[in-house]
């Protein structure tokens, strides 16, 4: 470890944030500023686990264009914020973490004091706005707490949060003219025109109520507030910005002054105090209405004052790290728990405190035992993410899996998520996975959920005629070239969900849609070109695309990946896979290209998803559709080399500095690998109820299972250069299979790795024991 490494983490652990808990907490290992540099795109303010409010600083607003294609400048700020930021615009109470696109940035707050601006300024001039600088020593954060210093206003700002509600704090210097602005205008990823409609009313002198529809990369969208101080107002004004044309004159609107309320499209208000020293703001959101917005405030916020809002976070945030106990080096640790931390943000709840919720069809809806979620982007979290709720946390999984479905019973065509959030789909990213979380939950004994109305919501999804390619893939068996500029992709991660209906529908004895389904799954044959050895986009008349590079990232058939990538994606029957490789060992050499190749700068450089950081060989960590890549190798006899291989991808592509994730976090599923990986295993194929081994990164691991039993994992040996195993046990007998199952691990016990600096070339190599493949499931 370097120095200024071992520095950055004893003076981290020293001083992350107002911890009202003991230092040997794990709240403590947990660095919410990883991933907030560059391309990581997560937040580092104050929310608690799941919550529906992320309440975080935003360090810029920038100006998003729909169709001028990729911009780095405004891909960063998916989260609102970035590290080396100079000046602070405010504080918004709603995020994504880790998203390749984005939205939100909802209700505005910032504290000032003297002039009132309404305008954010600029980063080069915040002084002609109501932005700050900060002092960046002052700036700590740690689960659920969140503070800086903004130095152009000497205002000590403090952030906590309950599930629906910010509670913020500010300390003012002496002055009559303490304000807080409220700006419902500011959001991520602004355009003009993204407010469709706001408005704000004064209740009282401490009550503060509104909304806005927004119309982003969620359509439609509505979100109310309710806003409480701790002091009275002085004074207020509120204003819209917008302008119009009145009696065939252009006249903008610039109303400021004391009427209770306004509406438009571009609001804002300002709230004066009387030298109010510390001043107290709670704001909870609801998707319903203001009433509901209340109701949240009252219920979670009432009667708390700042430190106990805080403390009942960090409670939270301690009961769902603590479910997994470690020992082993502290700057593993605070990795760990950061990713786990991360993971915990998705999905998000998305209810107010009596189960009122806004549906996908815009009406209010009742979720009757069980809490509504949102926040689905499964294009990335069907890998990894899902499968480890399923493992920490199945009745939660449960109640995602019935958000899924009341999603479905509210869309017009009966169809699952594809990318939802706030009572809207994104229709982003491509296949139907939400198919492959559920059945993944089904697989593994989870049944607070419909089983048979999932089936049919299925087969719906995989059917729809508007999906890409969807007829011409059922008629042909892929999709072609002329439909779709990444057909290759299409086909085969459509394949892959056909596995999982059949997977589904076998499991629940229909044996007719089982059939069907494990034909269809083997569609991803179609686009294998056995002259090249790679998947292909092939054209209507049957012939693949020509000219084709397989490691180029655009206009191939694919996307975000190339065709070496994509190749390596039939998780399903990767038995097949290695056959239409040419066996076994041409399969190992293939896998070993991958990791050691060369990968020329051209063939990323413009790629969004893809940090030089992230890249080995040609494998692309920072991008989820290589993430099972470095498991494969068990399947073809050579676990040894996934066991240094995944080593080295957690040694190096996650780290404890702002940096420190090599691509986006993808709404946990970047975090979800490592914390399986660091556990000793995967899920390679969600659905399977199988997790495929690696070779674990603590020495000792106790996870809490939600049914009360306790798995214990031990790595006796384990060195950084100590990764190979030689043996495995479990409860005192030999494992010699390279995969758990799903049950093994739910009943609890003890596995023990034992490790070492040579691999034992012996362990796991067996051809009837590798990891399943379709040939095993289907009929």
């Amino acid at each position: 470890m370097k120095p200024y490494a071992l520095f950055f983490l004893l003076a981290y652990l020293l001083i992350s944030g107002r911890s009202t808990i003991g230092q040997d907490n794990v709240v403590n290992y947990v660095n919410p500023f990883i991933g907030t540099d560059q391309m990581g795109h997560c937040f580092p303010g104050a929310t608690v686990p799941f919550g529906m409010v992320q309440l975080s600083p935003d360090t810029d607003t920038v100006l998003y264009s729909y169709g001028k294609g990729y911009n780095k400048a405004v891909y960063q700020y998916c989260a609102g914020y970035q590290y080396n930021d100079p000046t602070i615009v405010g504080f918004s109470h709603t995020h994504f973490s880790g998203t390749g696109h984005s939205d939100l940035g909802d209700f505005l707050i910032m504290p000032t004091v003297g002039q009132v601006r309404l305008n954010p300024g600029t980063a080069s001039h915040p002084e002609s706005g109501y932005r700050s600088r900060y002092k960046k020593e002052s700036e700590k954060a740690s689960p659920g707490y969140y503070c800086v210093n903004l130095m152009d206003y000497d205002v000590f700002a403090e952030l906590t949060a309950t599930c629906r509600v910010g509670h913020h704090r500010y300390t003012y210097p002496e002055t009559e003219q303490a304000n807080i602005i409220l700006d419902l205008v500011h959001g991520i990823y602004n355009y003009d025109g993204k407010v469709v409609w706001a408005s704000v009313r004064v209740e009282n002198d401490t009550l503060i109520t509104g909304y806005r529809q927004t119309n982003g990369w969620a359509r439609q969208r509505m979100i109310y507030f309710a806003m409480s101080f701790s002091k009275p107002i002085s004074s207020y004004g509120l204003r819209n910005d917008e302008v119009e044309t009145y009696r065939g004159f252009w006249r903008r609107w610039k109303m400021d002054d004391n009427f209770p309320e306004r509406s438009g499209r571009k609001i804002k208000a300002h709230f004066t105090f009387n030298n109010p020293g510390k001043l107290e703001v709670k704001l909870a959101v609801s998707g319903v209405s203001t009433e509901g917005a209340m109701k949240n405030l009252l219920a979670e916020a009432a009667g708390s004052d700042f430190d106990q809002t805080l403390h009942k976070a960090q409670t939270l945030w301690q009961k769902e790290l603590n479910r997994i106990k470690l020992v082993g080096k502290d700057e593993l640790k605070v990795n760990f728990y950061t990713a786990l931390y991360h993971a915990c943000l998705s999905p998000t709840t998305f209810m107010d405190i009596d189960g009122r919720y806004r549906g996908l069809d815009g009406n209010v809806h009742k979720a009757e035992g069980f809490t509504n979620y949102t926040v689905f982007s499964l294009w990335d979290t069907f890998r990894a993410l899902h499968p480890l709720w399923a493992l920490l946390k199945p009745t939660e999984t449960g109640d995602m899996i019935t958000s899924m479905l009341e999603h479905a019973k509210q869309s017009v065509h009966g169809l699952l998520p594809v990318w939802s959030h706030h009572a809207q789909d994104n229709w982003c990213m491509i296949g139907y996975h939400s198919t492959p979380v559920i059945v993944d939950a089904y697989s593994k004994g989870i049944r607070n959920f419909q089983a048979d109305r999932a089936l049919q919501a299925m087969i719906r999804s995989s059917t729809y005629p508007r999906y890409e390619g969807i007829p011409d893939y059922l008629r042909l068996g892929y999709v072609p070239a002329e439909k779709s500029n990444v057909s290759a992709s299409v086909t085969l991660e459509y394949a892959y969900d056909d596995w999982c209906v059949h997977r589904m529908a076998s499991l629940l004895g229909a044996d007719s849609i089982s059939n069907t389904y494990a034909s269809r799954a083997k569609s991803y044959r179609n686009v294998w070109d056995a002259k090249s050895g790679f998947a292909r986009p092939r054209k209507m008349n049957g012939e693949f695309v020509s000219p084709f590079d397989p490691l180029d990232t655009h206009g191939q058939g694919f996307i975000e990946g190339n065709s070496w990538t994509y190749s390596l994606f039939v998780p399903h029957d990767v038995e097949g896979l290695i056959k239409l490789s040419g066996g076994r060992s041409r399969f190992i050499e293939r896998l070993d290209s991958l990791f050691t190749m060369h990968l020329p700068e051209k063939y990323y450089e413009e790629t969004e998803d893809i940090e030089k950081s992230g890249i080995m060989g040609n494998y692309v960590h920072g991008n989820e559709p290589g993430h099972h890549i470095p498991y494969l190798y068990m399947y073809a006899g050579a676990p040894w080399k996934t066991q240094s291989t995944v080593h080295k991808i957690m040694r190096t592509m996650y780290r404890n500095a702002p940096d420190g994730l090599c691509g986006n976090d993808d709404a946990g599923q970047m975090s979800a690998w490592y914390i399986f990986s660091a556990l000793g295993f995967y899920p390679v194929c969600p659905g399977s109820g199988q997790y495929v081994i690696g070779s674990p990164l603590f020495q000792n691991m106790n996870i809490e299972l939600e049914n009360g039993r306790v798995l214990n994992i031990r790595a006796e040996g384990l060195s950084e250069k100590s990764v190979y195993i030689q043996s495995v046990t479990v409860n005192g007998k030999t494992w010699d299979q390279p995969w758990f199952p799903h049950s093994l691990l739910n009943e609890g016990g003890e596995i023990i790795f034992r490790l070492s600096s040579m691999p034992n070339k012996r362990w796991g190599t067996s051809p009837d024991k590798v990891p399943f493949s379709q040939s095993q499931l289907s009929p």
